[in-house]
């Protein structure tokens, strides 16, 4: 099966479609080795301290590295990417709100075994979303090229509306792609980490978006300090989560907006949508109530 690639001046709206039909998009050289060069040497020291994974599914030859935010600062630039962004921001355009759901570096060692293939949104204690309703989408750039040999992403394609039994018969694909490049793949679709054969690690960037509504799988408020908070930008707070999830979730003692505390200064909380964006079918059923 041939796995469909996108350059990186691509439409996002294309890259959101092309997801949506099938579970993943690949994007080539999004990122120059700049980028990539400065995060592996941010991250080096915090991979090197990472355990192994806890059991097989896991990888007990994979380590996994959170807290980007506040450790890399080179990987704001990943999470905030343009191109990332305006796709995430299509595919969830069904929510009021975005929001970060996890940074990590995983790193597969040579000699880790294929990780079995799984959905990423049973981590919602395995609640059963509507076939049509995405909760999350999902990137995984290149931090070292990605092949078959040093296990590569597996996809299966196509799969996210199948039931179990159907979608393990799915041939998958494997997402072999140069370093910054990036991967998208909803939380629907079958995939899993590849068994790494050859003589050298494979270093992928996972971050991950949910819609604003649902617990994140790594608390952002807890893994970024607040002192270090205080020091980015506001869109990227407000991708972290200090921003409204919908309309009444969020908010901060007196309904105060959740980056005004964290900046220390007034502010009440206001009705927002995606990005913090004016949520107007909201504001429309308010002013039905006034009316």
């Amino acid at each position: 099966m041939s796995v469909r690639r996108f350059r990186p001046d691509v439409d996002p709206v294309e890259v959101s479609q092309f997801l949506r039909d099938n579970g993943y998009a690949i994007v080539e050289n999004v990122v120059g080795d700049e980028v990539m060069d400065g995060l592996a040497e941010e991250a080096a020291p915090h991979i090197e301290a990472s355990a192994a994974g806890r059991d097989v599914y896991d990888g007990v030859k994979t380590r996994r590295t959170g807290s980007l935010i506040a450790r890399c600062p080179t990987s704001r630039e990943l999470v905030m990417h343009p191109l990332v962004t305006a796709t995430v921001g299509d595919f969830l355009c069904h929510a009021s709100a975005v929001q970060l759901h996890l940074t990590q570096i995983i790193t597969i060692e040579p000699g880790e075994t294929k990780q079995k293939t799984h959905r990423d949104q049973m981590a919602f204690d395995f609640f059963p979303f509507p076939s049509d309703y995405h909760v999350q989408c999902n990137t995984m750039w290149a931090l070292t090229d990605f092949t078959a040999a040093n296990g590569a992403t597996h996809i299966a394609p196509g799969t996210g509306t199948m039931p179990d039994n159907e979608a393990a018969t799915v041939a998958e694909i494997q997402a072999e792609m140069s370093r910054g490049s990036v991967l998208f793949y909803d939380g629907k679709v079958l995939h899993g980490g590849g068994a790494n054969v050859s003589d050298s690690a494979r270093q992928g960037v996972n971050i991950t978006y949910a819609v604003g509504w649902v617990r994140q799988e790594e608390n952002q408020f807890l893994a970024c300090p607040a002192e270090i908070a205080r020091t980015l930008d506001d869109d990227l707070l407000k991708m972290m989560g200090y921003q409204q999830g919908a309309f009444a979730l969020g908010y901060v003692g007196d309904q105060q907006d959740p980056l005004a505390a964290l900046r220390g200064t007034d502010g009440k909380v206001r009705v927002v949508g995606e990005f913090g964006e004016a949520n107007d079918s909201f504001a429309e059923f308010v002013d039905d109530l006034d009316g």
